[in-house]
């Protein structure tokens, strides 16, 4: 199973997205402190995210919780200014793939601690960066190939 990490997400609609994404990718979906929005029972009801009661969620309280958690793991940096393209690196099962803040990005000490592990999806055309949760949709069904977790699912071998 990939972990998708959002690093202090602002926006509901791309996490709300992004957690569909997840349920079906059969993906775990961790939240970083401090979240723009509401996501309580309440809040993702009336939102109308049916699929959040499938999600496998952790919020971490904050990134120093969050890296707690990542221990000695190196995980994956997506940004724009990354060194490898997000096609190129050797995925595996339970690897971390970590996405900034849609205004922010990603905090620069994390960029310098693990730089040989980011990732860039490439921008063609006229536009600054893609959205946060079409970025994660494109990153996640590649590492997911990659892992080999479609193996053994009819129709959606490598080969």
């Amino acid at each position: 199973m990939i972990n998708v990490v959002l690093f202090n997400p602002e926006i509901p609609p791309n996490t709300g997205s992004i957690a569909r994404q997840c349920v079906g990718m059969n993906a775990r979906l961790h939240l970083v402190k401090p979240i723009g929005f509401d996501i309580s029972e309440k809040a993702v009801k009336r939102a109308g995210l049916d699929h959040w009661a499938d999600l496998d969620l952790t919020v971490h309280e904050n990134a120093e919780e969050f890296l707690l958690w990542l221990g000695d793991r190196v995980p994956w940096l997506i940004t724009k200014f990354g060194h490898q393209r997000y096609d190129m690196p050797e995925y595996s099962d339970e690897d971390v793939l970590i996405f900034g803040n849609e205004i922010r990005g990603l905090p620069e000490s994390w960029i310098e601690r693990w730089g040989e592990n980011t990732v860039f999806l490439p921008v063609l055309g006229k536009v600054r960066s893609y959205n946060l949760a079409n970025t994660v949709s494109i990153v996640l069904a590649e590492a997911t190939l990659r892992a080999g977790l479609y193996e053994g699912i009819e129709g959606m071998s490598q080969k």
